[in-house]
Order: structure tokens, then sequence, then C-alpha cells
């Protein structure tokens, strides 16, 4: 009698076990942006022109970590306007053999405002639309026929930016200061350290304090905010057009992600420490993919 009662009541158990071992479960949807703690290992071996995409990268984060132009990265590649990659990927970092060549490969002698300032006076006289070497401007007005040709002075001594001085910080009362090019500072505190690609120096880095705001020097699109670029510490950066990124590194806390829309001066970050443990901001512009001087795009003045 036990025996007969086991049977029948291990039947609906043995029932149950079986259908648990054909349970399948649902198929997740694929991610396009997958974090993990252990980089991916290549299958072969990578040459020194070939990059292998991990977990975290974006077409922006690797063309400004290898200095190339993004676009050209996804050229290469054959890489659509969606710019989008995936892990295990390879990608080539130079062109291929038969591409033609693109010129300039860093175009600091040809800069556009990213809004053409208006005239500050009805006189019709243009305003320069470009910068040249430092202290002249490229664009005025030509001299009417026959008028006198202006003394030669000799060009002016090229300044180094105001180390103490405050930067100009987005509020409601006080818009921030902006150079012809229609950047601003981009943030409070003294340059530490200036623009010297000679001695390693990329970019500037500003002092201040943990947690002062970190805005915006230009309008533009997020295209990487993230923590995945060695040296960078937290990391934005953003698309002002075709041709120019900036990049804002060490903070304590970002307050943008990618696919936002950024205007001038709006906070997009905090402070935070850099290498040396002090309160710093690493800031970059590329243009093309190549670091160019900031001090060549912000105002003169705070």
């Amino acid at each position: 009698m036990n025996l007969a009662w086991a049977l029948l009541i291990g039947v609906p158990v043995l029932g149950g076990c079986a259908s648990a071992l054909t349970w399948e479960p649902k198929p997740q949807p694929e991610r396009t942006r997958v974090e993990a703690t252990e980089p991916l290992a290549p299958e072969r071996r990578l040459a020194e022109t070939e990059y292998l995409v991990q977990p975290g990268d974006t077409m922006y984060s690797i063309a400004f970590r290898k200095q190339v132009d993004f676009r050209e990265l996804a050229e290469w590649n054959g890489v659509d306007g969606s710019f989008l990659i995936h892990p295990g990927q390879v990608l080539r970092l130079t062109p291929p053999d038969d591409a033609a060549p693109e010129a300039p490969v860093n175009g600091e002698t040809a800069r556009a405002p990213l809004t053409p300032p208006p005239s500050s006076s009805g006189s019709g006289r243009p305003v320069p639309l470009a910068v040249g070497p430092v202290g002249s401007a490229v664009g005025a007005a030509p001299l009417p026929s026959g008028a006198p040709a202006p003394a030669a002075t000799p060009p002016p001594v090229a300044a180094a930016p105001p180390a103490a001085a405050p930067a100009a910080v987005h509020t409601p009362d006080k818009p921030p200061v902006l150079s012809e090019l229609g950047w601003t500072w981009p943030t409070k505190g003294a340059i530490e350290r200036g623009y010297n690609p000679a001695q390693g120096s990329k970019g500037l880095f500003f002092t201040g304090s943990i947690g002062q705001p970190v805005i915006a020097a230009a309008p533009g699109k997020v295209v990487y905010s993230g923590n995945a670029l060695r040296g960078y510490g937290e990391l934005v950066i953003i698309k002002h057009d075709e041709i120019h990124l900036s990049a804002y590194g060490h903070n304590s806390k970002r307050l943008v992600k990618e696919g936002d829309t950024v205007k001038v001066g709006q906070p997009i970050a905090e402070m935070g420490e850099g290498p040396e443990r002090r309160p710093m901001l690493h800031f970059e512009i590329r243009e093309r993919g190549q670091p160019v001087n900031p001090a060549k795009f912000l105002p003169t003045s705070r």
C-alpha cells in the first residue's frame, strides 16, 4: 500500500521536473554598448594599425584616443553614419592603400566661427570670420582705391591667457563671455599648465575646487560620457561641428549623457581630482582629431 501511494505521489513530481528541463529563457534584446570589467582578447595578433573594440568603446572615444578624425575612422572601416560598433570588432586606424589623401589633416589655419557674430556697427564693415596667427585677422575689408596705406606697426605680442582671472560661468543674469568664434572658458580657476605638445600637454589644465561647475565651452552634442579612456578619468566629449570636438576630463560627476544637446555655458560636469589627487580640469579642443591650442578659440578676457 505504501509503495502504491509513493508511485501516485511521484507522478506529478516527475512530470514537473520534465517540464522544467525543457523550459528555455526568452531571448534578450541585443545591447549596443556593453559594460564589462574584463577586456576582450584578440583572436589573432593585431597589427599596430589595428584596434580591438572593447566594451564601453564608441567610435568617438576610439578616434579621440588614437587622435584621428572620427569620420575618417568610420569611412576606413565601412561604418555608416550611425557609428555603431561592437565589442570584439577590429578597426583599422589608417586609410586603405587606395584611399585618396584628404587635406589638411590638421586645419589650424582655417577656422570658422560656430555662429557668425553680427556686426557691431552699421558701417557695413565685415566681421572677421577666421583667425590666422595670433594677433592677426583674416577677412578684413580692403582699403578703398587710392587711399593711403596705413603706417606699418609691429604685430602685437601674443599674450598668454591671464592665469588668475575667473572664467565666466553661465547664469541667468550673466551670460558667458564669448570669443569671435563663439567659445567661452570651460570653468573658473587658474591655468596651471598650458598647451605644449612637446611636453605632453594637449590642452589646458585648470585648478579650482572639487565640485565647481564645468561648462560647455561651445554649443554642441555630447558624443561621449564615461570613464573608459585611461588618463582622463570621468570624461565628457562634445561634438561642435564636423571638424571640432572638445573634451573635459577628471570630473567628479558627469551631468550629461551621450546624445544630449548642450548650449554654450551649460553645466555639463563638476570638477574632480587629477592624477596628482588635486582639483583639476583637463580641457582639450580637437580639430579633425588632432589637439589644437585652445587659446586660439577662447575669449581674450574672462
